[in-house]
């Protein structure tokens, strides 16, 4: 039976990278590649914005946090990602697709200048390692689970991250609007169908049974206690994500794709609610499989809290059920990271390379071809980290949470502040940028555990340095010379 499931979710995987190579037949220029056009339509926009965060973290990570802590643990994710997802339908969408820009670095150079552009597109395309090694990692232990252990997670990953690549590389952001319509079809209608036929389970009877249970277990302990350092933490918890993650090109990306202004705006807000609301799925088919084999989870807690929901569906569901969540599994998973894959790579070709070259010189064409060059290199570095991670057994929880930490501390005050401050000035963002930097990375070696988070320091450091350089750094007005009468 095993290398029967194995066989399907190949299949899938053919399927997808299909999906994948037709799509580069309609890629002819760097803007086919990095926004479709700007042609997308509603439906295609709100479901590549669903499935910007709906990925392996989604599906292994929350629920794993919420069975190991409680669902204050989450504050992160899903509160803090489905925050950033609406605030940046509400309040960024709009001004930005109005610029007709390709890249989010774009804004930076035109709001501001080049090196303000080159520094902020480093720490964007830097942020993604974490985010897309943990959907590569996430693949690794997929193929682990599926094959009983005759492929190892490392294996895995280097399949996973092959797979990624071959239909990210030629298709770009038409690769990622097609099979991503396809994967969250699989997604919301393969999980949903999964949720009844767990409730059906007498051990779980229905919804309001694993409530109740959860409820009783003090699992829907939310806030935190009323101290100075608890709140600070998990405030800190929910705006690294909530903020840290609006500067980000993949966000940027699939809301600027949508064929108008308004699909841009409200695609990206419904895409984002209803995120929020389908991340309750995977919390609730985990905790039912506490219910229905207590021992088993009890021990996979103890190995790995990521392995309970994959290993509850291989040993308790039937088999085209599980052929149904691990294509499901699959489609989330794939779906990310052919995203996060394609945002650091445009973000580093298109304002950091191309900043470099002599412009005369590079055609569309050639920006097309360096772009998918860098996607290949960044995919190399991402399988190292991805290994590296796997060795330091770092969960998929902890990669994606450190993952906005970067760009809250240096990019999200430039971006507002250059939205919605006129006298946001290019000193002021080089300020903010640098004492945001320092900040954080002085906070990370002194105090890494202090009740006001590093990253949350240098995000006040940002501010107060876009301030500074502003108000403080305003040209003086030439004096005036009396006219000789």
């Amino acid at each position: 039976m095993d290398h029967t499931l194995l066989g399907f979710v190949i299949l899938y995987l053919v399927l997808s990278i299909g999906i994948g190579l037709y799509a580069a037949t309609k890629v002819h220029s760097a803007a086919d590649y990095i926004t479709a056009g700007r042609s997308l339509p509603m439906v295609v926009v709100v479901a590549m914005v669903f499935a910007t965060w709906f990925g392996a973290e989604t599906v292994l990570g929350i629920p794993a946090t919420f069975l190991d802590e409680n669902l204050g643990g989450t504050i992160s994710d899903p509160f803090g990602a489905a925050l950033a997802l609406i605030l940046f339908g509400l309040f960024f969408a709009r001004p930005l697709y109005r610029m007709k820009l390709l890249t989010l670095g774009d804004f930076f150079r035109q709001r501001y200048n080049r090196p303000v552009e080159v520094v902020i597109s480093s720490a964007i395309a830097l942020s993604y390692l974490g985010w897309v090694s943990a959907q590569v990692v996430a693949l690794g232990l997929v193929f682990n689970v599926l094959s009983s252990g005759a492929i190892t997670q490392a294996e895995g990953v280097l399949i996973g991250a092959a797979v990624v690549l071959l239909y990210t590389l030629f298709g770009g952001m038409w690769s990622v609007a097609l099979t991503t319509l396809v994967q969250m079809t699989v997604i919301v209608i393969g999980l949903l169908w999964i949720s009844k036929l767990v409730g059906d389970m007498p051990a779980v009877n229905g919804i309001a049974p694993v409530i109740e249970h959860a409820a009783a277990a003090g699992k829907f302990a939310f806030w935190p206690p009323l101290e100075w350092a608890a709140i600070v933490t998990f405030v800190a918890g929910l705006l690294t994500m909530g903020l840290g993650s609006i500067p980000q090109q993949d966000v940027f990306q699939r809301s600027n794709s949508g064929r108008t202004e308004t699909i841009a705006v409200w695609g990206t807000v419904i895409g984002g609610s209803l995120y929020f609301l389908f991340a309750a799925v995977p919390i609730y088919l985990t905790y039912s499989a506490t219910l229905v084999d207590p021992a088993m989870t009890a021990a996979l807690l103890e190995e790995d809290a990521q392995l309970v929901l994959p290993t509850f569906v291989k040993t308790h569901l039937p088999f085209y059920a599980q052929i149904v969540f691990y294509g499901a599994l699959l489609s989330v998973i794939m779906s990310t990271a052919s995203g996060t894959l394609l945002a650091p790579s445009v973000t580093i070709s298109e304002n950091i390379i191309k900043e470099f070259m002599p412009h005369h010189r590079m055609s569309a064409k050639q920006l097309l071809w360096i772009t998918r060059g860098v996607v290949v290199v960044f995919a190399l570095l991402v399988v190292v980290y991805s290994l590296w991670s796997l060795e330091s057994e770092t969960s998929i929880h902890e990669m994606v949470a450190n993952a906005y930490k970067v760009t809250l501390a240096c990019a999200f005050v430039p971006l507002v502040a250059g939205l919605y401050w006129k006298r946001a000035t290019n000193a002021g963002a080089g300020l903010s940028i640098a004492l945001g930097l320092v900040a954080w990375i002085a906070a990370e070696f002194i105090a890494p555990d202090a009740a006001l988070p590093p990253q949350f320091a240098g995000l006040i450091a940002s501010a107060l340095g876009m301030l500074a350089g502003s108000l403080g750094m305003q040209p003086r007005p030439a004096p005036v010379v009396p006219s000789r009468s």
